[in-house]
Order: C-alpha cells, then sequence, then structure tokens
C-alpha cells in the first residue's frame, strides 16, 4: 500500500509526467489531489500496471480525487526549450488547471522548477511510494497513450499504437524509410546512431 501523504496537514497535489524519452508526441503531465483518508489497493505506479488496470484506475481517481488535470507541451515546444523544461512546463499547466489550490506539491524525480509560491518536495521513484504521485502518473500515461492511438491513425506506419513514440526499433527503421512527421522531436537524435541528420517529411494516410 502507497503512502497517502507526506504531510498530514496540508493539501497536496502529486505530479508526474509522461513520454519524456519519447522521440515523437507531446510531452504530458497530470496534477492529482486525493482526500486525506483516500484508500486504494490497486494503486500503483503507472509502469508496473497492465493497461486494462490503468485504464480502470483513471475512472477511479477522476470520480474520487479531489481535484485532476492534465498539461500538455507539444514538440516544437519541447525542441524550443528542452525535454526537461517541457516536463516542468506541462507540470505547471496541469497546476494552472487545478480546481482546488494546493498548499505543497509532491513531484516524482529529482528535480522541478518552482511554480509560484508553492513549496514542493520532490521524491524519486514517487509514483511507486505516494498515492497522489501514483494517481498522477495513471492520468499522464493514460492520456498520453490516448493522444499516441490518435496520432498512429493519422501516421501508422511508425507502429505508434504499440510504441507510443518510444525509440523501438521499429519506430526508428520507420523513420529511416519514411522520415519524419510534424510530431517528431527534431532536437532528439531520432536514429540512435549519434548522427543528426536531415529528414525529408513524411506522408500521411490519407495522402
Amino acid at each position: 500500500m502507497l503512502l497517502p501523504y507526506l504531510n498530514p496537514d496540508v493539501t497536496e497535489a502529486g505530479l508526474d509526467e509522461a513520454g519524456r524519452g519519447c522521440l515523437a508526441g507531446a510531452v504530458y503531465a497530470a496534477a492529482v489531489i486525493l482526500q486525506k483518508d483516500y484508500r486504494n489497493e490497486m494503486l500503483n505506479d503507472s509502469k508496473q500496471l497492465s493497461e486494462k488496470k490503468r485504464y480502470l484506475l483513471r475512472e477511479q481517481i477522476e470520480r474520487d480525487a479531489l481535484a485532476w488535470a492534465v498539461g500538455v507541451v507539444t514538440p516544437q515546444e519541447i525542441d524550443e526549450i528542452n525535454i526537461l523544461n517541457a516536463s516542468f512546463l506541462a507540470m505547471h499547466r496541469a497546476l494552472d488547471q487545478l480546481a482546488v489550490r494546493p498548499e505543497a506539491l509532491l513531484v516524482d524525480g529529482n528535480r522541478f522548477k518552482p511554480y509560484r509560491d508553492l513549496p514542493h518536495t520532490t521524491v524519486v521513484k514517487g509514483d511507486g511510494k505516494y498515492m497522489s504521485i501514483a494517481a498522477a502518473s495513471i492520468l499522464a500515461k493514460t492520456y498520453r497513450d490516448d493522444y499516441m492511438l490518435r496520432l498512429h491513425e493519422e501516421y501508422p506506419v511508425y507502429h505508434w499504437d504499440s510504441n507510443k513514440g518510444y525509440p523501438a526499433k521499429a519506430h526508428r527503421e520507420a523513420i529511416r524509410r519514411h522520415g519524419v512527421t510534424p510530431y517528431h522531436r527534431m532536437s532528439y537524435n531520432l536514429l540512435g546512431d549519434g548522427q543528426m541528420e536531415l529528414f525529408a517529411p513524411a506522408e500521411t494516410k490519407g495522402r
């Protein structure tokens, strides 16, 4: 069972992101505020859960949370400000949308850019330690997966329905053969060979 909170005396929001290591697509982040007495034995780091359980838990989190929100930063923004800053920005955008203002933040990882005047605590592997961070990891992961499935319909040759934009062998081979899309992160080493190359734009499914 994960820990329900760090500080029982303040309203905490848990934060996590999804898609940081991908070659294509936006980075997503979620912020979740749970009741202090909230309990859910299924709740865990999204990477430790099956897809079916993640979507079941998303329904429960959205129903039970005091507040939740998802923030998105586009591939073009990632290329402009780098993925670390983009991850922070996605978290900030999620916080901007919360219907309840938190008094403190619990952030997965070891770095964070302060948000307004709120105190924050970074927690390495926090999605496996605190319920609010685990809940945020599930929302970020499932909403990003939905987004990548929509992109797959537009560009099926990259197999984003299965690799979700991560640097799988089939994804890199498709880049090599078909070029890049508007959703690829051009600041990344897309082929994984240490070379930054120019790519021709890929064609959509309908062309």
